[in-house]
């Protein structure tokens, strides 16, 4: 290819817009080739945790069970006042709906969706679909000596209120609140509150676990920056020896030690510490979460502040001794700053992963060891309430994120480090 040079030595205008528009060629062709490296990564967030926490927010205010099986019914009620009982033709709209959902056996999910707002709800329709021969004109009072919660006037103020296909009742359920047939939202009483204090209770566990890593972590990650390069490899196996071993068998290993006949309290009672009539319950219960969590979570304590010990020269402490400093000294003003970063990352990690926790507070935490987590297991597996989980989720994340935003305020994420 030649390029023609004027007498000035400039290139030709011609040669100047050809030059320009290679280079642009050739920037397009490498910025598609970064993008085609990336995109693999960028579907798997999408499809691993974009899309997952998009469907979670979604859930949590989609409410569709009561207006797709009850279509005629959240419909016919749209202009009632609810000042009085729903007049004959929403009676027969119900009725209809009863019958229809009775033959498609659908009725029990808009009833089962009813009954999360009110109890009562699933048994008055249920029992009016058994029924479905004794239903017929006119249906109000037909319906009415059938079921006599059908003259309950709250009654119908719970299925209006549900017939919209968005809600909020997951989020108030979640806040330990209650919505009266008004519409007015209020906390439930302190002792019927469940969420809140699941809520409470994960926080500060989680924070005590993550202290008790620092307390346990600290000497172990010291020692390893201490010794030769060629111990410290082989004590590190131990710490990650962990990682090799499922977490399942980790959790019930601690059954194992701490129950009530287990190898802890069989040594406490060999040694004389207790009676064998004392033993102390050390599992299902906040004991026997705290201490099977901080076992599996130290090694994520340790391997950061590990990492950042091995950066500070010895140095640093001789020298603080020569200028008459005492060990306590050097390594409280010299040394420990110089690891926060190192604690800090760990504090992070180590309270994030705690804070979402289910199955070792599942296993060996019982009732006054169980996180938030377990609550929304439970709804996903058990109560097949996905809106509430979905709700508690969001919760969660939205908890996760402000305490790292106030985290960050504090410590600030420029003095996290990894080594």
């Amino acid at each position: 290819m030649s390029i023609s040079v004027e007498a000035t030595g400039e290139l030709a205008p011609e040669e100047q817009k050809r030059l320009k528009a290679d280079l642009h060629r050739s920037l397009r062709r490498n910025k598609i080739k970064a993008l085609m490296l990336v995109a693999p990564l960028v579907v798997f967030i999408l499809i691993t945790f974009v899309a997952p926490i998009g469907d979670m927010l979604i859930r949590s205010v989609d409410d569709p069970i009561v207006n797709e099986f009850m279509p005629l019914t959240t419909n016919a009620l749209e202009n009632w006042d609810e000042q009085s009982l729903p007049d004959e033709a929403i009676f027969a709209a119900l009725a209809q709906d009863i019958l229809d959902g009775n033959k498609a056996k659908t009725i029990g999910k808009a009833a089962k969706r009813l009954n999360y707002e009110q109890s009562g709800m699933r048994s008055l329709i249920m029992g009016s679909a058994r029924k479905y021969k004794k239903i017929q004109a006119p249906y109000k009072e037909s319906l009415i000596s059938i079921k006599k919660g059908w003259g309950d006037i709250d009654n119908w103020k719970v299925i209006k209120r549900l017939g919209s296909k968005l809600t909020a009742s997951y989020y108030i359920n979640a806040f330990d609140m209650e919505t009266s047939p008004d519409g007015e939202v209020s906390f439930v009483d302190s002792d019927e509150q469940i969420y809140l204090k699941l809520f409470w209770r994960t926080i500060w566990m989680s924070m005590l676990i993550t202290a008790m890593t620092v307390l346990l972590g600290y000497p172990v990650s010291y020692l390893l920056a201490s010794l030769p390069t060629k111990t410290a490899n082989i004590l590190m196996i131990l710490v990650l020896l962990p990682f090799w071993t499922s977490l399942l068998v980790r959790t019930t290993s601690w059954i194992a030690m701490l129950q009530s006949q287990g190898i802890l309290n069989d040594l406490f009672v060999w040694v004389g510490i207790i009676g064998d009539e004392q033993r102390i319950q050390l599992i299902y219960n906040a004991i026997g979460t705290v201490v099977a969590m901080t076992h599996i979570l130290l090694p994520f304590m340790i391997l950061p502040l590990y990492s950042v010990m091995k950066t500070v020269p010895p140095s640093y402490l001789r020298a603080a001794r020569s200028l008459g400093a005492t060990p306590w000294t050097a390594f409280w003003q010299v040394y420990l700053p110089q690891t926060v970063p190192g604690i800090s990352a760990g504090a992070i990690l180590v309270f994030i992963l705690a804070i979402g926790y289910y199955i070792t507070p599942a296993l060996v935490g019982g009732q006054s060891g169980e996180f938030i987590g377990n609550a929304i297991a439970g709804h996903m597996q058990k109560s097949l309430n996905w809106g509430l989980a979905a709700a508690l989720g969001v919760m969660l994340l939205v908890l996760v994120l402000g305490i790292y935003g106030v985290y960050n305020r504090i410590v600030g994420t420029n003095s996290v480090k990894l080594g």
